[in-house]
């Protein structure tokens, strides 16, 4: 395989596979125009990763796929998308502290799969990180809605909640938190540690708290028989079903296997702690403490959770607009409802914030690699963040959170990430054979194994999405070839080599 900087073919034209090399990526950290602030410690790093998972696959999504997918079995779901992910964040680990520079995946895929496909990874970066912060700002705007009721005020319907016409809380917190990114790394990372300290405080509440409202009544049946239902049937089927000509089902095995490649929604987030490596004093050891240890803490609350609110209330009672709080209400317990409110507005705030900053830090990369126009990665220089392109992804944001349904993009936040884990999946094997010599501070066990584990799962939960998920995927991926092939691949900075040689 390739090693150098670009490739050519036999012709002598620059191949759209031109690698760009590890040393090369690390080397481009350290041009002063590009220099971002080394502020992060692992502990740093570990509550960026706690901040931005736990937030709307337990405080929204949970009575959701609960209600219509798996009812009190939503647990095991969980635990499915924690494996999954463990197996694909081992496979980040190694790749973030053996490449520590800015972009994740889009980098790594650069180093080991050429261009084009880093091109197409780092534009998949984008559609999940922009409308997973998007699907989250709607989010705490529902949150914000209920514990505003609580106290007798009542926000009109056209600027708040699912069926707004715009949005408008949720486009507000969005842009708030633009200011806060814009104003430096450091600042964002105490902004964090202060929010995910009442974020984990209160999902500890709900766990202790709810144990005492628990009835063992609402867990039977755990697993419920599968049942025919026409929310499954046409677009909206499972790719799975489709290809096989299943049934479409929603509850029983078919039922908490669906929900996992829904619920891992939730778990959105340890990938965006590598975008950060290039801010980090010792990427090769706190990254992959970071990116470990959150996704093993977060798996551990989620799971203590989603039993104790099934148990609860009934599954087919639960909410979809605010579930933990709504089944409090549904016991006496406004008080706690009202809390619990107030911690996932908390919550949901630092993913929103988290999300939007993996996703400037990726284009950011793109920028520097002239995939992207260059004016766009300039660095501010008082705060040293990328702020034209922070402020213009935090309007775009603002616009798609007031404007879009949540129901209408989760998913298509869900195949985007499973799609960047299958790539880095890969990747791992590749830069072992290509490049041996590499020192890695960590070294994901079992290689090739664990890798292709990753990927056949990561492809099996892709496989559970809905067909009309996958044709926004393609649509989405589509327009990203035609804006690459219009303008990245001209413009590239390893086509300018080429040419200067």
């Amino acid at each position: 395989m390739r090693r150098g900087i670009i490739t050519a073919d036999r012709g002598g034209s620059v191949s759209v596979l031109r690698v760009k090399s590890v040393e090369q990526s690390i080397s481009d950290t350290e041009a002063p125009e590009h220099r971002l602030s080394k502020d992060l410690s692992a502990l740093d790093l570990t509550v960026f990763g706690i901040g931005v998972i736990v937030g709307t696959g337990i405080f929204v999504l949970t009575g959701r796929v609960a209600r219509e997918m798996a009812g009190p079995s939503v647990a095991l779901s969980f635990v499915i998308a924690g494996i999954v992910c463990a197996l694909a964040a081992l496979c980040y680990a190694e790749f973030a502290s053996t490449v520590p520079a800015a972009g994740s995946a889009y980098t790594f895929a650069f180093a080991t799969l050429g261009e084009f496909p880093a091109w197409i990874i780092g534009w998949d970066l984008m559609l999940e990180m922009m409308l997973g912060a998007a699907v989250v700002a709607v989010g705490w705007s529902g949150y914000l809605t209920s514990l505003l009721e609580s106290v007798g005020i009542a926000l009109p319907g056209a600027i708040a909640g699912e069926g707004a016409t715009f949005n408008l809380p949720a486009a507000l917190i969005v842009l708030i938190l633009t200011a806060i990114l814009v104003m430096g790394i450091k600042l964002s990372s105490r902004f964090n540690l202060v929010i995910v300290a009442v974020k984990v405080t209160v999902v500890l509440l709900v766990i202790v708290a709810g144990l005492f409202f628990v009835r063992a009544a609402n867990y039977a049946p755990f697993v419920p028989p599968s049942k025919e239902t026409p929310a499954v049937e046409g677009l909206s089927a499972p790719l799975i079903q489709v290809l096989f000509g299943i049934t479409p089902v929603a509850f029983g095995v078919m039922g908490i296997f669906g929900a996992a490649a829904i619920v891992f929604f939730a778990y959105i987030g340890f990938d965006v702690v590598a975008t950060a490596a290039e801010e980090t004093r010792n990427p090769q050891r706190d990254l992959p403490i970071g990116i470990l240890s959150s996704l093993g803490v977060c798996t551990v609350l989620y799971v203590a959770v989603s039993l104790v609110v099934v148990g609860m209330q009934p599954y087919g009672q639960l909410s979809e607009a605010a579930p933990l709080a709504d089944a409090f209400k549904s016991v006496g317990q406004t008080w706690a409802a009202s809390l619990i409110s107030i911690g996932a507005l908390a919550g949901l705030t630092t993913v929103v914030m988290i999300l939007m900053l993996g996703m400037s830090r990726v284009m950011f990369a793109m920028c520097r690699d002239n995939l992207l126009p260059s004016g766009l990665g300039k660095v501010h220089p008082k705060y040293r963040t990328p702020y034209i392109i922070t402020i213009l992804m935090g309007l775009v944001v603002a616009a798609l959170a007031g404007l879009v349904p949540l129901s209408t993009i989760a998913e298509l936040v869900n195949i985007g990430t499973l799609f960047a884990f299958v790539v880095v999946s890969i990747a791992v094997i590749i830069l072992r054979r290509t490049r041996p010599d590499l020192p890695r501070s960590f070294r994901t066990p079992l290689v090739p194994l664990v890798p292709i584990l990753s990927v056949l799962a990561c492809l099996y939960l892709m496989l559970n999405l809905p067909v009309e998920t996958w044709l926004r995927f393609l649509a989405w991926m589509l327009l990203g070839v035609v804006i690459y092939f219009g303008y990245g691949y001209r413009h590239s900075r390893l086509s300018e080599r080429h040419a200067g040689r």
